[in-house]
């Protein structure tokens, strides 16, 4: 479960920014997630609970932000939102697609006390 690193890396990124600034308490920790990034949404938050347990993120709320797949079509030249990578271009109906966006997972923001 790759789930259990990806919060691993979150617990990093917290300790980061605990260090830096004086806060005392995470309340939320915000992600924005890509359709891309294969990323089991409930595997996560599992995760999460585990991986957070003791720290000062344990009990905070974690609060999933969907972001679309994105690709640039090679034949209408347009770049375009996509559900699934394997999808045509919605425009143009071509297959030929280079993905841009949406295979990303990073911390928005935390809300601390």
């Amino acid at each position: 479960m790759h789930e259990m690193s990806l919060c691993e890396g979150i617990r990093e990124v917290i300790e980061t920014q605990v260090a830096a600034h004086s806060i005392t308490k995470i309340n939320t920790v915000r992600l924005e997630i890509g359709c891309f990034a294969s990323v089991d949404k409930h595997a996560l938050a599992f995760a999460f609970d585990v991986v957070m347990h003791g720290s000062i993120a344990d009990g905070a709320k974690l609060e999933i932000i969907d972001i679309p797949g994105r690709a640039m079509c090679f034949n209408c030249a347009k770049e375009v939102e996509l559900d699934d990578r394997l999808n045509p271009c919605p425009l143009c109906g071509s297959g030929r697609l280079v993905p841009t966006g949406g295979g990303e997972i990073r911390v928005k923001d935390l809300e601390v006390v």
